[in-house]
C-alpha cells in the first residue's frame, strides 16, 4: 500500500494505482478536468503508476501547466486526424507555426487542396477520436531509433533536431499506431480533449482552443491580420536563410556560420526601420509616433535605433515616456490584491497628457513633466519643449495604442508601431517556440543583470504580467499602422548562457521549479554561442548587457 496525502488527508491505495485512477475520485471535487497531478512538488502524468506515499497535487486546465497539456495533446489528435484523413500513402507535411486568436496557426503542403471541405473532414475526425477515448501511451526508445523512426515517416526536423540531444533515449507518444515527440506532457487519452474548433486562415488553419481563463469553453475566433502577416513574413525570411527550426540553427553554428546569420538579421530589422521612416514620411504631417508592445520586447533600444534613422532623414526626434504622465501614487488605482496597477489607463493623467500633446501640435512652448518613482509625484524640472517643422515625438508606453489614451488628438499626426518578439523560430514540425517563452527568458537575463531580481522572482511575476498584456495591450495591437518583429532567429542560443544558470539556482520546492524546469529542457535544445559577435545597438543587448544605448 501507499499513503497519499491529498487535501491534507491520507488515503491508502495500492502499490502500482495509476494517478489516472486516483484522479476520478477526487473529480467531482473539481469544476475542470484534472489534467495532470504533483506528487511531491514533482510533475506526474496521470497514465504513470505510484510506488511510493507522497503529497498529490491535482492540475487542472484552469491552471497554466494544465492548459498548455491540454492544448499540446489537441495538436497531437489534430495530426493523427489529419494524418487519418489525408492518406497515410500520401506525401503530406504539416507545420504547427506559431498563435493566432488563442489557438495555434497550422500549414499543411501536400497532393491535395486544404479547403473549407477538408477541415471539416478533419475536424469530424478529431470529434471522432476524443469520442473513442483512445490512449496516448509514451513509449521510451533509444535516440538512434527516433532518428531512424522519423526519418521514415518524413518528419526531417525532428530526425536532425535528436542528433544534438545529449540523452540516449527519448520519450515518444503514440496514438492508434500514430508516433510523433512532443516538448511537455500529455493527457492520458483523447476523451480529455474535448473543446476545439477548426478555422480556414489565409493559406492554413487554426486550431482554436481553451485558455486558462475559459478552460471548457471556446473564444471568439478574432483572426489578427496584421501580426499574422508579420510572423508569415518573418517564417519566410527565416526559410530563405534555412533556419526554421531548431536543428537548422544547430548546423550553422556547428559549421561556423551563425556570425553570417546575425549580421544578415541585423541588417534585416535596420532596414525594416528604414522603411518605417519611409512610411511615416510619406504619411507626412506626422508629429506622434506612437510605440506599445508586451514586456521584453525591446521598445527602449527599439525607440533609440528609430531616432536614429529619424535623424538620418532630417527629423529631431525627441522622446517621451508615457509614464511621465502618471497621477500621483497615492491616487492610483489598486489591483485586486489591494496592489497599486500602475498598468491601469486610470492610473495615467490622460486630461494632461492630451493637453500637452495638442499645446505642442499648436506650435506652443511646454514644461515637461517627469514622474518621481520614488516620491510617488509628478514633478516639473523645468525642461521645456516646444515643436518646430522638423521635431518629431516618439512616445512608449503600454497603452499607447489604445485610443482612449488619446481621444483629443488628430489621427492625422500619429504613426502608431506595435513591436513585439515574434518568434519565427520552432523547435520541429509539431512544436512551436512560444514568442512568451522568448520575452519571458529575455526578461529573466535583464532582471538579473540590472536589477538584482533572481529568476524565480521573475516567473513567480510573470502571470500578473501576463495578464496586464491580455487587457491593455494584445486587444489594440491590431490597430498599429505597422508591426516590428524584434525578435532575432539566432538570440535563444545567446539567452542559453546567461539564463541557464539562474534557471538552475530556482529551488526544488518552491512553486516556481516546475516552470524552470520546463525552459531548462526547451533551453537543452540549442547549442550556446557566446554573445561576443552581437552588434552593440542590437535590441538584444537590451537584455545582455553592452548596449551601446542608455536601457
Amino acid at each position: 500500500m501507499v499513503k497519499l496525502t491529498i487535501d491534507g488527508r491520507v488515503y491508502d491505495y495500492e502499490e502500482g494505482t495509476t494517478y489516472l485512477a486516483v484522479s476520478k475520485d477526487f473529480q467531482k471535487d473539481y469544476v475542470d478536468d484534472i489534467i495532470l497531478c504533483t506528487h511531491d512538488g514533482r510533475l506526474r502524468e496521470l497514465s504513470h503508476k505510484i510506488y511510493c506515499d507522497g503529497e498529490i497535487d491535482f492540475i487542472t486546465g484552469a491552471d497554466k501547466v494544465g492548459n498548455e497539456t491540454y492544448r499540446r495533446s489537441a495538436v497531437f489528435v489534430f495530426l493523427k486526424a489529419f494524418y487519418d484523413v489525408v492518406g497515410s500513402g500520401k506525401a503530406c507535411d504539416v507545420f504547427v507555426d506559431f498563435s493566432v486568436s488563442k489557438g495555434y496557426y497550422i500549414r499543411a503542403r501536400g497532393d491535395f487542396s486544404l479547403d473549407a471541405e477538408l477541415i471539416d473532414k478533419v475536424e469530424r475526425r478529431m470529434h471522432s477520436l476524443c469520442d473513442l477515448n483512445l490512449p496516448i501511451c509514451k513509449r521510451t526508445v533509444d535516440v538512434e531509433d527516433a532518428i531512424k523512426l522519423f526519418g521514415s515517416l518524413g518528419m526531417h526536423d525532428k530526425e536532425r533536431l535528436f542528433k544534438y540531444r545529449m540523452s540516449s533515449k527519448i520519450n515518444l507518444y503514440e496514438l492508434d499506431g500514430y508516433y510523433d515527440y512532443f516538448y511537455g506532457y500529455m493527457v492520458p487519452s483523447t476523451g480529455y480533449v474535448k473543446y476545439f474548433k477548426l478555422y480556414q486562415y489565409g493559406e492554413g488553419l487554426v486550431l482554436q482552443m481553451p485558455t486558462k481563463n475559459s478552460p471548457r469553453k471556446l473564444e471568439e475566433f478574432k483572426p489578427q491580420n496584421k501580426v499574422t502577416a508579420k510572423l508569415i513574413e518573418s517564417s519566410k525570411w527565416s526559410a530563405a536563410l534555412n533556419v526554421s527550426c531548431v536543428a537548422d540553427l544547430n548546423e550553422k553554428i556547428v559549421n561556423r556560420t551563425i556570425n553570417d546569420i546575425m549580421l544578415i538579421q541585423e541588417t534585416q530589422q535596420n532596414q525594416e526601420l528604414a522603411n518605417i521612416v519611409k512610411a511615416i514620411k510619406d504619411r507626412g504631417n506626422v508629429k506622434f509616433i506612437m510605440i506599445a508592445g508586451p514586456s521584453s520586447s525591446g521598445k527602449t533600444s527599439f525607440s533609440h535605433r528609430l531616432s536614429i534613422q529619424l535623424r538620418a532623414q532630417g527629423y529631431k526626434p525627441h522622446p517621451i515616456g508615457v509614464d511621465d504622465y502618471f497621477i500621483n501614487r497615492e491616487d492610483c488605482p489598486r489591483d485586486e490584491n489591494g496592489d497599486y496597477n500602475f498598468e491601469d489607463i486610470d492610473s495615467i493623467d490622460v486630461k494632461a497628457f492630451n493637453r500637452d500633446m495638442n499645446m505642442l501640435l499648436n506650435g506652443e512652448q511646454i514644461e515637461m513633466p517627469r514622474y518621481n518613482f520614488k516620491t510617488g509625484f509628478r514633478e516639473y524640472r523645468g525642461e521645456f519643449l516646444k515643436l518646430n517643422e522638423d521635431d518629431i515625438l516618439i512616445i512608449e508606453g503600454i497603452h499607447c495604442l489604445n485610443p482612449a489614451l488619446y481621444p483629443n488628438l488628430p489621427a492625422e499626426n500619429m504613426f502608431k508601431v506595435y513591436i513585439s518578439a515574434l518568434t519565427q523560430l520552432n523547435v520541429d514540425e509539431h512544436n512551436r517556440v512560444s514568442t512568451t517563452d522568448g520575452r519571458l527568458l529575455r526578461r529573466m537575463a535583464r532582471d538579473a543583470a540590472r536589477r538584482g531580481i533572481s529568476a524565480t522572482e521573475t516567473i513567480a511575476r510573470w502571470e500578473s504580467v501576463r495578464r496586464g498584456e491580455e487587457k491593455n495591450i494584445f486587444p489594440f495591437q491590431e490597430t498599429a499602422d505597422v508591426v516590428f518583429n524584434s525578435a532575432m532567429c539566432y538570440e535563444l542560443p545567446v539567452l542559453k548562457t546567461y539564463v541557464e544558470p539562474l534557471l538552475f539556482s530556482v529551488p526544488r520546492n518552491s512553486k516556481e521549479y516546475i516552470e524552470a524546469k520546463r525552459l531548462l529542457k526547451f533551453l537543452s535544445y540549442f547549442l550556446a554561442i557566446p554573445a561576443d559577435q552581437v552588434p552593440n545597438d542590437s535590441i538584444l543587448r537590451e537584455f545582455v548587457g553592452g548596449s551601446v544605448f542608455p536601457v
